[in-house]
């Protein structure tokens, strides 16, 4: 059961590399850029993400849906998956939306 969320990131985070390649959205339009942007964008949300641990405001909670490897002290192994799609995600959305307004 505890794999069951960390597959879903991965099956989602392949679903945004294909359909990046596909269109050539983000890292299949220029690999330096988007690469640039999204090492800045995963640690930004992984500071982000420490502060609140940190803080007391983020925290794991108990859950059989997670792997329970913890990359750092409260912060769950699918956090990076997670963020990663959400930053890439936000890419394919920004390539997307340039090529439409290139188009018109």
């Amino acid at each position: 059961m505890g794999l069951i969320y960390l597959a879903a990131l991965a099956v989602s985070l392949t679903g945004m590399v294909v359909l990046d390649r596909r269109f050539r959205l983000f890292f299949w339009r220029d690999a330096r850029r988007a690469s640039i942007v999204f090492v800045a964008g995963l640690a930004f949300f992984l500071v982000w993400d420490l502060v609140g641990i940190g803080a007391g405001v983020f925290f794991r909670g108990e859950t059989e849906v997670l792997t329970g490897i913890l990359v750092g002290p409260e912060l769950p192994l699918e956090e990076l998956f997670f963020l990663s799609l959400l930053i890439y995600s936000a890419m394919d959305v920004f390539g997307a939306v340039t090529r439409r307004a290139e188009e018109a």
